[in-house]
């Protein structure tokens, strides 16, 4: 059985282990970094900060078999402030003609924006590469678990939600973008600016062209990067536009990879939520249940949540596999949220 929960201090070695894997900006293969991640997750969940910005939520993916930490996902409640801007690339156009040789041209542009009131972003989802086509679709759940949270607690968040996907990499794990703009402006590499990034935004506008970049002027390899994700990627955004989010034709400035967002209240798992009170006294039809991420109360955890069959009686009242409310010791009555997950 897997379970999803938010984090506490007892996973740090596994996030560790987790991180050394390879490169993760959001888990950076630092323990006391983790440490002080996982110390902030925990205030957010319990106590949550009336500034947005400050609040970041850590979900962990337990195999209960082994107690071992699978994988991990987040949700930053405000990506974009005054100190801490978001910054973007809008994809635009630029219409050029000369009458005199009755010649014209429409040229993609690039240019440099931010945003300080920012919405809610989702990220950070990791894998243990070795559980990566699970027949239990471990991704998804890693990825829905933000959205059933957001469900449960809609007041927490902003009422636009934005994912950052990765572009197409170089075998050396370099962004083409990066090497045709960034490194000219910033004498960095891609790496060491996008960590530099997350700590200190100054840098990007103060170094960064702040006029329209002309894609004709920059390398082939550059221009075709723009908005496009990676091999690995492609699963997400299909999951993505899959459950409403919309390509916003900004990319990432670093590296080209594209923005999505949707409104909370239009993505479709929240939308669709089940809310009611579990229940004992109705026998459970698995002829009759849904695929569901259900949350649910626990003594250990300010949240917790797994992917499991839910039967909907249209009382207000719902119920759930008996073996599985024995394995957890789930006590009963109590109420659920709950999302679709097929």
């Amino acid at each position: 059985m897997f379970i999803l929960r938010s984090v506490q201090p007892k996973d740090l070695k596994d996030l560790f282990k987790l991180s050394t894997i390879m490169v993760f900006i959001n888990l950076p293969a630092d323990e006391d970094m983790i440490s002080a991640k996982i110390k902030s997750s925990m205030k957010s969940f319990h106590n949550p900060s009336p500034d947005f910005f400050r609040n970041y939520y850590i979900f962990v993916l337990e195999d209960k078999s082994t107690n071992e930490i699978l994988g991990v996902s987040m949700i930053h409640a405000q990506h974009g402030t005054e100190d801490e801007p978001h910054f973007y690339l809008s994809v635009g156009q630029e219409s050029k003609f000369s009458q005199t040789i009755n010649t014209g041209f429409v040229h993609g542009t690039l240019k440099l924006g931010l945003d300080t009131n920012g919405p809610t972003e989702i990220g950070g989802l990791i894998l243990n590469p070795e559980f990566r086509g699970h027949k239990e679709k471990l991704g998804k759940q890693l990825s829905f678990v933000r959205f059933l949270y957001m469900a449960r607690n809609p007041e927490r968040f902003k009422p636009m939600v934005h994912s950052e996907l990765m572009p197409p990499l170089d075998k050396h794990g370099n962004s083409p973008l990066w090497e045709a703009i960034g490194r000219k402006f910033l004498n960095m590499n891609y790496v060491e600016a996008d960590i530099l990034s997350r700590s200190n935004k100054e840098f990007i506008l103060s170094l960064f062209p702040s006029e329209n970049i002309y894609q004709t002027l920059l390398p082939l390899e550059a221009r075709e990067a723009i908005g496009k994700v990676g091999k690995e990627t492609e699963p997400v955004k299909k999951m993505l536009e899959g459950i409403g989010f919309k390509y916003t034709f900004e990319v990432d400035p670093f590296d080209g990879g594209p923005h999505f967002r949707c409104p909370l209240k239009e993505i479709k798992p929240i939308k669709e939520k089940i809310t009611g009170v579990l229940i004992t006294n109705k026998s459970y039809d698995a002829k009759e249940a849904r695929d569901v991420m259900i949350s649910l109360e626990h003594p250990e955890y300010d949240f917790f949540a797994l992917r499991t069959s839910l039967q909907v009686h249209g009382d207000g009242q719902v119920s759930m596999d008996p073996m599985v409310v024995k394995e957890l010791g789930i006590k009963m009555p109590q109420k659920i949220t709950a999302i679709p997950f097929a």
